[in-house]
C-alpha cells in the first residue's frame, strides 16, 4: 500500500440478540429497497466507543445547569470541553466550544466513522416478534413494598391504608403482585459492518488559523510550551504534535479502532459482537468490495450471502469465527493483532512534519 493521506478500514462483526442503545430501545431505520426495519448503532455511538477504548487520560468536561428560582426547576445547558489537544480524546475526537461573549473554537475529528449497520439488509436486522420483559419480585412478597393511590379525575390522590387496600382487593376479587412488564422490546442479530476513515493530514496537526480557530490563545501557548512545532499541511499553518507523543497515541488508537466494544448495551442483552474480518486500504471502494453481501436468486426469492473477497486491493484480516458465517473462509487466531500492527505501520509511516 502506497503512502497515502487516508486510511480506510471496514470491520465485520457478528451481533446476537442484543441492543445497541438503551434510551428508547433498539434504534432502527427503514430500508426502502427490501422493505425491512434495519437495526443500527450510530456513528456517534461507535466513535464514543472507540474513544473510550483509547485507555488514555481524558480531558475534564464542564456540565452546565441553570436553576429557575421561580419554578424551582433545573435545566441542562451545553457541556463545555477545554478544547485542549494535549488530551488524546480531544485530539482524536474533536471538540467545539461556543459561548456568549467569547470566541468560538472548533476542531473536526480526523476520524470519520459510519454507523454500524447490517452487511446487507437481508443479513441482519430486528428480530420479530418483539418480547415483553418483566420486573418480577413475586418470590419474596414480604420483602417488597406495594403502594396504591386513589385516582380522582386523573389526578393522584391519597395513598390507600393497608385496611383500605385489603378491603378493596377482597371486594373486587383482585390481586396486585410485585411484577411489572415492559412491552415490545426488540433485539438485533446478524452480520454488521462499520467503516472508519482516518485523515492523516489532520490526525496530529492542529490549525493555527485565526479566522476559524481550533485553539484558544492560552491553549496555543500551552502546546508550544510542551514541544508542539510550527508546520504546514494542505489546510494551512498548524502546530504538529511531538513525535514521542505520536508514538504513544498511535498504538492505543490502532487498538481502539479494532477492539472497541459498545459498553452501553444492557447487561441482560450482552453480545460479544465478535470481529469476523477486517479490511484496510488507501481506497474506500476496495474495502467495500472486500467485505460485502452478494445477492442470489434461490427458489424465486432473493437471498444475500456474506462475501470476503481476497482478490481486491486491500489487506484482509480474517478471524477463525468467519468460517461460521462465510462459506470457504479460513481465518487465523492472530488476525486482529496483525491488523493492529498494519494500522500502526501506516500511521507511523506518514510524514506529519513535511506534508
Amino acid at each position: 500500500m502506497k503512502n497515502t493521506s487516508f486510511i480506510y478500514l471496514r470491520g465485520l462483526r457478528h451481533a446476537e440478540h442484543t441492543v445497541f442503545a438503551v434510551n428508547d430501545g433498539q434504534k432502527f431505520y427503514f430500508d426502502p429497497q427490501f422493505g425491512k426495519r434495519i437495526a443500527y448503532s450510530s456513528g456517534q455511538q461507535v466513535k464514543r466507543s472507540v474513544i473510550e477504548a483509547l485507555d488514555m487520560p481524558f480531558a475534564a468536561i464542564t456540565f452546565n445547569w441553570e436553576i429557575d428560582k421561580k419554578e424551582n426547576k433545573a435545566s441542562q445547558k451545553e457541556p463545555h470541553s477545554p478544547c485542549d489537544p494535549t488530551f488524546s480524546d480531544q485530539l482524536i475526537g474533536g471538540y467545539m466550544k461556543a459561548e456568549s461573549g467569547n470566541m468560538t473554537v472548533k476542531r473536526r475529528s480526523p476520524l470519520s466513522i459510519s454507523a454500524m449497520r447490517p452487511l446487507h439488509p437481508l443479513l441482519g436486522g430486528i428480530e420479530s416478534p418483539t418480547e415483553n420483559l418483566t420486573f418480577d419480585r413475586t418470590s419474596h412478597p414480604d420483602n417488597h413494598e406495594v403502594k396504591v393511590y386513589w385516582l380522582d379525575n386523573k389526578k393522584r390522590g391519597a395513598e390507600l391504608t393497608k385496611e383500605e387496600l385489603d378491603e378493596w382487593l377482597t371486594n373486587n376479587r383482585r390481586s396486585l403482585p410485585n411484577r411489572a412488564f415492559i412491552q415490545d422490546q426488540t433485539r438485533a442479530s446478524g452480520l454488521f459492518v462499520y467503516d472508519v476513515a482516518i485523515d492523516l493530514r489532520t490526525l496530529f496537526c492542529v490549525s493555527t488559523n485565526k479566522l476559524e480557530p481550533e485553539l484558544f490563545p492560552e491553549i496555543e501557548e500551552k502546546l508550544r510550551a510542551e514541544g508542539w512545532k510550527d508546520g504546514k499541511n494542505i489546510f494551512g499553518n498548524c502546530l504538529i504534535c511531538p513525535k514521542e507523543k505520536r508514538e504513544e497515541i498511535i498504538p492505543a488508537l490502532a487498538n481502539a479502532i479494532i477492539n472497541w466494544r459498545i459498553t452501553s448495551n444492557q447487561a441482560r442483552t450482552f453480545s460479544l459482537m465478535e470481529t469476523v474480518a477486517l479490511a484496510i486500504s488507501d481506497n474506500a471502494n476496495q474495502i467495500a468490495y472486500a467485505i460485502r453481501g452478494d445477492l442470489r436468486e434461490d427458489s424465486d426469492r432473493l437471498q444475500a450471502v456474506p462475501k470476503i473477497d481476497e482478490t481486491v486491493k486491500a489487506d484482509l484480516f480474517v478471524t477463525p469465527i468467519a468460517s461460521s458465517y462465510v462459506v470457504g473462509s479460513v481465518g487465523s487466531a492472530d488476525a486482529l493483532e496483525k491488523a493492529e500492527q498494519k494500522l500502526i505501520e501506516l500511521m507511523m509511516a506518514f510524514d506529519y512534519e513535511n506534508q
